[in-house]
């Protein structure tokens, strides 16, 4: 009989504590469910630390964000590209030419030097030879090649053919530029080609030839005041003047001594070009020469502060000067060879 009472009471105890523990169990759970969502003392205080930071010590974004795009608006403002206009040199070669290689070459070198923009257009008869497109390949400069196949017996009219199969290039393709003539003998000072683009619509400067011999100069081109011409060179330095010498006159004015805007050869309202058919077959290098020899107002004088300053020089050499085989060696030990 005691053995049962005392079975029970402790079965009822264990019950007891049993649900003791579950309740226990179940508030501290509530509990800390709930404090998760209350703030602690710790981020309370963070906050405040944060804060006594901002007061006391600026933040430095703001001027870093400042400083950082200051320098782009003042690079932006600052840098001014330079605006050059095109120069386009034209160049007449012939295969009949003993030194056309050596010349090619060597004028290929003075133009390489010349800032950019630049166009060389080099104009040849057709031939077998390649060598004017090997050395025009290898020269960097933006060029192009033009061929054309007519013959000629007389030297001059060849050279002239050539200048206008170029200046038929040139309004064709409408390329707007300084168009200038150099020939292959010709001699630079590279402050010329920084004159030559002030060109507005024309421009000449005198130019001296010179002879292999050095028995003579002659100055070609014309006698400034300021930019303003006013005469033309017509007296050789040696004394003796273009009638004492030539059969025939010739114009004041060499095609290496004058350039002119490019675009007198597609705007035929503006300088009075015939727009028919007969236009198509005019030739563009005697237009050019009368529109720049009509009127001497139109030309201004290069370089303007100093139109005698002589910028351009050209050589003339006499026929078998050099032998052809030699000119034509590439290689040291070949000009050793045949001596």
């Amino acid at each position: 009989m005691f053995s049962k009472m005392g079975s029970a009471e402790r079965s009822k105890k264990k019950v007891q504590l049993w649900k003791k523990a579950i309740v226990h169990f179940s508030l501290c759970f509530v509990m800390g469910f709930f404090s998760g969502f209350a703030p602690t003392a710790k981020v309370v205080h963070s906050s405040n630390v944060n804060r006594s930071l901002r007061a006391e010590t600026p933040v430095p974004v703001p001027a870093k964000s400042k400083e950082l795009e200051s320098p782009k608006q003042v690079g932006v403002q600052e840098i001014k590209l330079p605006s050059r206009r095109l120069i386009i040199i034209v160049t007449p070669t012939s295969t009949k030419d003993q030194f056309q290689g050596v010349f090619l070459r060597r004028l290929a070198n003075t133009v390489r030097l010349v800032p950019q923009p630049l166009l060389w257009i080099v104009v040849e008869g057709q031939s077998d030879s390649n060598e004017v497109s090997e050395i025009l390949r290898k020269t960097g400069i933006m060029y192009r090649h033009l061929v054309f196949k007519e013959n000629f017996t007389d030297p001059e009219a060849e050279l002239n053919h050539q200048r206008n199969v170029a200046l038929k290039h040139i309004e064709h393709h409408k390329l707007s530029g300084i168009v200038h003539f150099a020939g292959l003998s010709n001699v630079y000072d590279l402050d010329f080609f920084k004159e030559l683009r002030q060109t507005e619509v024309f421009g000449t400067w005198p130019m001296a030839l010179l002879s292999a011999n050095k028995r003579k100069v002659v100055i070609e081109g014309p006698v400034c005041d300021s930019s303003q011409v006013i005469g033309w060179h017509l007296r050789k330095m040696n004394n003796q003047t273009d009638a004492e010498t030539d059969a025939e006159p010739k114009p004041p004015i060499h095609i290496s001594s004058f350039a002119f805007n490019s675009s007198i050869l597609w705007d035929p309202e503006r300088w009075g070009r015939p727009t028919s058919v007969q236009g198509n077959s005019q030739n563009s290098l005697k237009f050019v020469l009368q529109v720049v020899l009509e009127d001497e107002t139109k030309l201004k004088g290069i370089p303007p502060e100093e139109c005698s300053k002589i910028m351009l020089w050209r050589l003339r050499f006499p026929i078998g000067v050099v032998p052809r085989n030699l000119v034509k060696t590439t290689s040291l030990l070949d000009v050793i060879s045949q001596r």
